[in-house]
């Protein structure tokens, strides 16, 4: 009912009809506040160093201020650093969409299927355990010093961490919900679209961030092997050349790289995930 006593159309409670009211502005100046917020340990932590260089406690060729550290960037920047990015950038994209979309695949299988875990989980567990280095050799062996031994590489990085975060978000499905779904007469298909994919969404996501992740490790890993051009070859070029600043400044941009890359899922993770109603780490406030 309206204010004066007549009923709402149906129209009238459509979104963009509805009252504006002054939480979103206050919603993204909260965002904007917790944002500031992350950057008051980095910035706290430059201060520092800059502070701990300049009065001689650490020694520069150990430990460049960070001020040098940004000259280096710069000096970078006007070079040879975009090549590397770029080069960087494309094994990461590469791999990872292999070996999350293959991690995917089998993730659905394992989790749908009992026959196909039986099959499946005691290999997968033991390639798991092996270290990220010991792939190394054995894909030069196989497949040369070119690109394709690096984006492999990378993709058996991404693959594991998406495939188990995929087989427990499957398993760990409420059961009455796949019983309300039998009841309604969904079939497979209808059944994995409407109630587990939806389901699942949130732990496939924090699969995707983690895979992400070690597909920039791995990345390192490999390019320190074997590479002309990189951030990984830019690491061991500053450590051949006893280059410090130089050193820093490649994992600077590693970081950086990361952070927006998870940035990045983690914003397509808010917009699917919008319907959901969860806890957001602040506990309400109690009434007196």
């Amino acid at each position: 009912m309206s204010s004066h006593g007549k009923p709402l159309s149906p129209g009238a409670l459509a979104p963009g009809n509805l009252p504006t009211t002054a939480s979103a502005p206050r919603f993204t100046s909260a965002r904007w506040r917790l944002r500031l917020k992350g950057l008051a340990l980095p910035v706290l932590v430059i201060l520092l160093l800059e502070l701990v260089v300049r009065l001689g406690w650490l020694p520069s060729y150990q430990m460049p201020a960070p001020s040098e550290i940004a000259l280096t960037l710069g000096e970078l920047a006007e070079g040879a650093l975009w090549k590397h990015i770029g080069a960087s950038l494309l094994r990461v994209l590469l791999g990872f969409a292999i070996g999350a979309g293959l991690a995917l695949a089998f993730a659905a299988w394992v989790g749908l299927s009992r026959e196909a875990e039986a099959y499946l989980e005691p290999t997968f567990a033991g390639l798991r355990s092996i270290p990220s280095l010991a792939w190394v050799p054995l894909l030069l062996l196989w497949l040369g010093i070119d690109e394709s031994s690096k984006v492999v590489l990378i993709a058996i990085g991404a693959f594991f961490p998406v495939y188990l975060n995929g087989v427990a978000a499957i398993r760990n499905i409420d059961r009455k919900l796949v019983e309300v779904g039998h009841m309604y007469g969904f079939g497979r298909w209808r059944l994995v679209r409407r109630i587990l994919l939806p389901a699942a969404l949130p732990g496939l996501f924090t699969g995707l961030r983690s895979g992400l992740s070690l597909a920039w490790m791995f990345l390192v890993a490999a390019e320190l092997i074997a590479a002309t051009r990189g951030l990984g070859y830019l690491l061991s070029d500053g450590r051949e050349t006893s280059r410090p600043d130089i050193v820093l400044a490649a994992i600077i941009v590693l970081a950086v790289l990361g952070k927006l890359s998870d940035g990045l899922l983690a914003a397509l993770e808010q917009r699917c995930l919008a319907w959901r109603d969860t806890f957001s780490g602040q506990t309400p406030r109690s009434e007196p």
